[in-house]
């Protein structure tokens, strides 16, 4: 059968060939020459003289072998999303971000996206940055009334000129895309509020009900590393307060030649040393994750008398998939996601 196909293709080659030559009495030598190649060369290699046997087969990529997802604080609702996104072959960038998501809807996490603390008038506004294995990267800041502040920060960095959209701006965009504007501050945030209001003292809490900003990075199975950073802010901030959170170099930073990191903490502090852009060029220069991460936390250390009072903690990656993680005071863990199981690990600190 094979045979036959074969002697009837070459009779066509030739019929071909006849054909195009009468057809090059109306063009140039060169351009018969190329189009005559490229037409006998794609019927060459045309499948129909391939049998069954040497048919090339689809080769399915490893699942979940060497990919992973890794965040900040004990979540592992978001963090195990993120990681079965990354088993269905999901990009790092998407899969990242519908696993802040998870977080960002629950309303009992008071630091990051629904039911998030208010500023120091009452209304809740939540800041987000999202950085992709390529370099592109997007970020909102001081948005209110939108719940997924990370896909937001997304879709300015697809569907922008921008890398960052502000305040009613942010919303307003997020608004034309879709987005539902909902209420953000839940009747507890608005209880909380109200106490504090009685003294009105700002003073941010260490550790504060073992959450913060959410950091996830994620390494697909292609070996592309992006990340996410998302939050509320600071309990009871000054309205339009800005922290290190939506700010790349500061919150988030990506570098898929070298690795990633993510901070969470007191922001002002992060965004002084420009903490996980430095951590990420520190792993460029030679050092482990975790060797990086413990000189962020003593460049903030240095600049401090005595023991500070408030935490900051870095989490961080590299292309070998190490992974390192250090604060200023215990209490920080992050959760890891990988080869199909979740856990939630303490991190080392200073004090």
């Amino acid at each position: 059968m094979i045979k036959v196909i074969v002697t009837y293709t070459f009779k066509f080659h030739i019929f071909f060939i006849k054909k195009m030559f009468l057809f090059s009495k109306n063009m140039n030598r060169k351009a018969f020459l190329k189009r005559s190649t490229l037409g006998v060369s794609s019927l060459l290699i045309s499948p129909t003289i391939l049998d069954e046997d040497s048919k090339l087969k689809k080769i399915p990529l490893s699942s979940d072998y060497n990919s992973f997802a890794v965040a900040t604080w004990n979540v592992k609702s978001a963090t195990t999303v993120a990681g079965e996104e990354l088993n269905k072959g999901t990009d790092s960038l998407n899969a990242a971000v519908r696993g802040v998501a998870i977080e960002e809807s629950n309303i009992l996490n008071t630091t990051v996206g629904k039911g998030g603390a208010p500023d120091r008038e009452g209304n809740v506004s939540l800041d987000a940055c999202v950085m992709n294995s390529k370099g592109d990267c997007g970020a909102v800041m001081a948005v209110e009334n939108i719940t997924h502040v990370a896909a937001l920060a997304k879709d300015v960095m697809e569907k922008t000129p921008h890398v960052i959209l502000a305040g009613e701006g942010a919303r307003k965009f997020a608004i034309e895309q879709g987005y539902k504007a909902e209420d953000l501050l839940t009747n507890e945030s608005k209880l909380a509020w109200k106490e504090w209001l009685k003294k009105s003292k700002y003073k941010p809490e260490i550790n504060f009900e073992n959450h913060d900003t959410i950091g996830m990075l994620c390494f697909d199975r292609d070996g592309e590393i992006s990340g996410v950073c998302t939050t509320s802010g600071t309990a009871y901030k000054m309205k339009g307060r800005v922290g290190d959170s939506p700010i790349i170099g500061s919150g988030l930073y990506v570098d898929n030649t070298v690795g990633a990191a993510v901070a969470t903490g007191l922001g002002e502090e992060v965004i002084k040393t420009v903490g996980s852009f430095l951590i990420v060029e520190l792993m460029k220069q030679g050092k482990s994750p975790q060797e990086a991460c413990e000189e962020a936390i003593k460049r903030i250390r240095e600049k401090q008398i005595g023991k500070p009072n408030f935490q900051v903690a870095y989490l961080a990656t590299n292309k070998k998939g190490e992974i390192g993680s250090y604060s200023i005071h215990k209490g920080f863990s992050y959760t890891i996601y990988k080869k199909r199981k979740c856990l939630n690990i303490d991190s080392k600190s200073y004090f």
